[in-house]
């Protein structure tokens, strides 16, 4: 019997290395989304994703009249959300996303600032 006391001693030596518990081994740290409209925690149940930007989906509104948008039925330019009659109205209002949507016209920043020299054909 002193053999087995023996082979108990020997065991008890050893340090037991235990694994870490589920637990403590999963993290439940996860990067707080933000709504891009209003800065405010956004929860999984009131997420709604348009164009890589994070809403509310309460936040989510025509930038021209406020009406509540949804996936469907939005338009996007250069990160503002419309909904499709206004988005359509205003570029009809001048014929182009720019002059129609308050920004400068692509041709403005073509010249440099400098007004457009007239090329005059000689026959």
């Amino acid at each position: 019997m002193q053999s087995v006391n023996d082979n108990r001693s020997a065991t008890e030596e050893k340090p037991v290395q235990r694994s870490k518990s589920p637990l403590q081994s999963f993290s439940f740290k996860t990067q707080r989304e933000v709504c891009t409209s209003c800065d405010k925690t956004v929860y999984p149940m009131e997420r709604l994703v348009a164009n890589n930007q994070i809403f509310h989906a309460i936040c989510f509104c025509c930038k021209h009249c406020n009406a509540k948008l949804s996936l469907g039925s939005y338009a996007a330019l250069s990160g503002e959300f419309y909904c499709k009659p206004h988005f359509q109205q205003l570029f009809k209002s001048r014929g182009n996303y720019d002059e129609g949507f308050g920004r400068k016209q692509h041709k403005e920043l073509w010249s440099g600032g400098k007004e457009s020299e007239t090329i005059t054909k000689t026959a």
